[in-house]
């Protein structure tokens, strides 16, 4: 990626003008038998309408903060990548008393309920399906998202030096997060190309590195697993084969 890149959202520009067609984010869920695989160029496009959706219809912009009640889930790295791109702080796991709106996942919605902001609710369900019924006091965001905007201008610069993300007892501004995730994936021995897969949740640095921005800063892409503990060994080792992943973190 670009030296010049000082955000998250700037690695994914970056990413973009590289080669919108390689695969980012591959992922699995080992309970529900789901894959999804997005390209860069498909991944930009959910971050940008999400993006929208945060400073449009949402109201949020530098200096709110979004508790991001979600797992480990390609919908997840768009949130993650949407807020960069707003100059939201994103806080994965954050209490939602303490913060200006909350997203949740099915599992969290009454822990949700304490944030007194907007409200946003995602059904994780395969190809991101909507609620069957929304939930009282959530927006749906398998309903909100599709009419917005394919392309995204904040309304104000992102500053790199503002906070971007707080996780894992860590406060890092864009700048550190960028150079945070580089060095990890100079440790990991990430280089352009490599595809890693990562069966950590995001309720971690190493796991938000591992599985979203390690790979994005060197030019890599990342194979996301949840619940590999019912893919067994064999399993694994198949997944591994078939997705050509060059390292793995679990």
């Amino acid at each position: 990626m670009n030296a010049s890149d000082l955000t998250p959202a700037d690695l994914l520009r970056s990413a973009l003008a590289a080669d919108p067609a390689r695969p980012l984010v591959t992922f699995y869920d080992d309970a529900t038998g789901e894959r999804v695989e997005l390209s860069v160029a498909t991944f930009a496009n959910w971050v940008a309408k999400t993006a929208n959706l945060l400073q449009g219809d949402l109201a949020a912009g530098p200096g709110d903060r979004l508790a991001l009640l979600l797992p480990a889930h390609w919908q997840s790295a768009v949130w993650l990548l949407a807020c960069s791109s707003a100059g939201v702080t994103a806080a994965p796991g954050g209490d939602p008393a303490s913060a200006d709106l909350v997203v949740s996942g099915p599992d969290t919605l009454e822990e949700a309920r304490a944030c007194r902001g907007e409200r946003v609710a995602l059904a994780l369900r395969p190809l991101g399906g909507r609620f069957p019924q929304p939930p009282a006091g959530f927006a749906d965001y398998a309903v909100e998202v599709p009419s917005q905007g394919d392309r995204f201008a904040p309304y104000a610069p992102v500053d790199p030096a503002a906070p971007a993300l707080v996780a894992g007892g860590l406060e890092l501004s864009g700048a550190e997060l960028v150079e945070r995730a580089r060095s990890d994936a100079a440790g990991l021995g990430l280089t352009a190309g490599s595809r890693l897969l990562s069966g950590l949740g995001y309720d971690s640095w190493e796991g938000l590195s591992a599985g979203l921005f390690a790979p994005l800063a060197v030019g890599g892409s990342v194979v996301l697993c949840r619940n590999t503990d019912q893919l067994g060994a064999e399993g694994l080792r198949k997944r591994v084969e078939s997705e050509r992943v060059t390292h793995t973190v679990r």
